[in-house]
């Protein structure tokens, strides 16, 4: 399943405007801000997706039947882009566990790049639903690696990717490649990547600007 978040008009379409806008963009408190209220709006609508059972709940004047999840899911992020948008997932699946990637890309000297994976830090994925986010869905490469990295720790029951803004050619290659139990999470997709695999119209480094520029 492809759920784009643009599709519809809701207040998202506030939230990625300030994102993309570069007057805007120079304030790092909004951008980390506003990419983490978009995690929540995720969060609510992949929680519709989930097992429920229901539970008596004691108020002061009795008892309330009330459909509780089943499990709270693993939320998974990239690092270090990945954070604002881990902290809104989290902000709504309080209870989750969580998991921590870095993948980077490696410049060559032609021009090219390669996507490096060298730390992780993840629980038991076994039969749990995952949660796999990262602001920016360039070409899919990195995500994908990351995927094959979490799968050393088990195989999830089901997968849901999250990513604000991902490349057309990026989200027919993570369809191709990922497993039949993945459902995706698009904010807004756009259509070009430029000859450094940056998306355009994009809104630049989701990392630089959420948190400063590297060296």
């Amino acid at each position: 399943m492809l759920t784009i978040l643009d599709k519809q008009n809701s207040i998202y379409n506030h939230f990625i405007a300030e994102l993309r806008d570069v007057s805007v963009q120079k304030d790092s408190m909004r951008f980390r801000k506003n990419i983490e209220r978009i995690g929540e709006l995720f969060a609510y609508e992949i929680s519709k997706k989930l097992n429920y059972e229901t539970k008596d709940i004691t108020t002061p004047l009795g008892k309330a039947k009330v459909n509780m999840l089943v499990q709270q899911p693993v939320i998974a992020t990239i690092l270090r882009a990945g954070l604002p948008l881990h902290n809104g997932l989290l902000n709504y699946f309080d209870k989750a566990e969580n998991a921590f990637v870095t993948a980077f890309r490696k410049h060559n000297d032609d021009g090219s790049f390669d996507v490096e994976v060298d730390y992780m830090a993840c629980p038991d994925l076994t039969n749990k639903t995952l949660i796999l986010c990262d602001p920016m869905l360039a070409t899919g490469t990195s995500m994908q690696l990351v995927y094959k990295q979490l799968l050393k720790r088990g195989n999830p029951e089901h997968t849901h990717i999250v990513s604000v803004i991902a490349s057309e050619e990026a989200v027919e290659y993570v369809k191709d490649t990922f497993p039949a139990n993945t459902d995706f999470w698009i904010g807004s997709v756009d259509k070009e990547l430029n000859k450094n695999a940056y998306i355009v119209p994009g809104l630049g480094d989701a990392g630089d600007l959420a948190f400063g520029e590297k060296l």
